[in-house]
């Protein structure tokens, strides 16, 4: 009889260590690997698996420093910088030993894809920008603002909207565990293409989350914000840019912009969905991105 597998690649739940800090990943599915970063930051990961990528990929999900299951800095909840998240995504593919492979990156995952891809571009065979931007300073809040606005007007007849408005109202004070999860569970109406049309799959969605509070400023205190426009414009690695919508987080105008950007680029504009494609259209999302990963 063959021993089973015990690699990094071994279905289930693994640890490996960078910075001295113990993180925590989980292996799924069969086929080419791809390494998936969650949003937030701070959002655990649960909430990104994809049973149907799973299908012809091997899924490598990262529990982030400071998120989940993983060590949080001493300094936490400051400190989680996109470079931090690099390293760190940088020590897991020399770990998996499996060549270039692919990158997917959600939301502020995204931006950290993009980073990696851009200084460490040698460890990928692509990089799946799903929700993401070129850039996190006053503009994107200010794009962020508007179509929140827009989903409020548009959703005015629902008696909770309200609330979900109060949940936006209240990210600038988030400064705890408890408060990011009632953000993160309060605006997740808003997330999606259309909440009220099931529900009560969304509802387990919501109750399902688990979050961190992380601070999105650098050791020193100073906000870790970018603008990478001119960066990108000079990066060789294939690029699939994912984008619902319906998003009022990473829209379709942030999507436009990074294809125009990327040299090596394509567009999956997703009719049917807001900020998570992966459950709002799965079989479409899983067949794009095998068809990407399998180019």
């Amino acid at each position: 009889m063959v021993p089973p597998r015990t690699g990094p690649l071994t279905e289930g739940t693994h640890t490996l260590e960078a910075d001295g800090l113990a993180l925590l990943y989980h292996v799924h599915g069969t086929g080419p690997a791809c390494v998936a970063h969650p949003g937030g930051p701070g959002i655990a990961w649960e909430y990104l698996r994809a049973p149907e990528m799973e299908r012809s990929m091997t899924m490598v999900y990262l529990e982030p420093a400071g998120t989940g299951g993983s060590d949080r800095l001493a300094t936490h909840p400051h400190g989680y910088t996109r470079d931090l998240y690099s390293r760190h995504l940088a020590a897991l593919i020399d770990h998996l030993a499996v060549g270039p492979l692919h990158l997917l990156g959600h939301s502020h995952g995204g931006f950290v894809a993009q980073y990696h891809a851009m200084h460490r571009p040698d460890q990928l065979a692509g990089v799946v920008l799903y929700e993401s931007a070129p850039g996190n300073g006053p503009e994107f809040g200010e794009e962020m603002i508007r179509r929140a606005g827009e989903f409020a007007a548009l959703q005015a007849a629902r008696p909770d909207v309200q609330s979900v408005m109060d949940a936006f109202a209240a990210i600038p004070a988030i400064s705890d565990d408890d408060a990011m999860v009632a953000a993160a569970k309060g605006v997740l109406p808003a997330y999606v293409a259309d909440y009220w049309a099931d529900t009560p799959r969304w509802s387990r969605l919501q109750e399902a989350l688990r979050a961190t509070y992380i601070s999105g400023l650098d050791g020193n205190g100073a906000p870790d914000l970018f603008d990478d426009r001119k960066a990108l414009r000079a990066l060789k690695v294939p690029a699939l840019v994912v984008v619902g919508r319906h998003d009022v987080v990473c829209g379709v105008r942030w999507g436009q912009e990074l294809q125009d950007l990327l040299p090596a680029s394509q567009l999956l504009l997703l009719e049917h969905s807001g900020h998570f494609g992966h459950l709002e259209e799965p079989e479409k999302f899983a067949h794009e991105i095998a068809s990407f990963v399998g180019a």
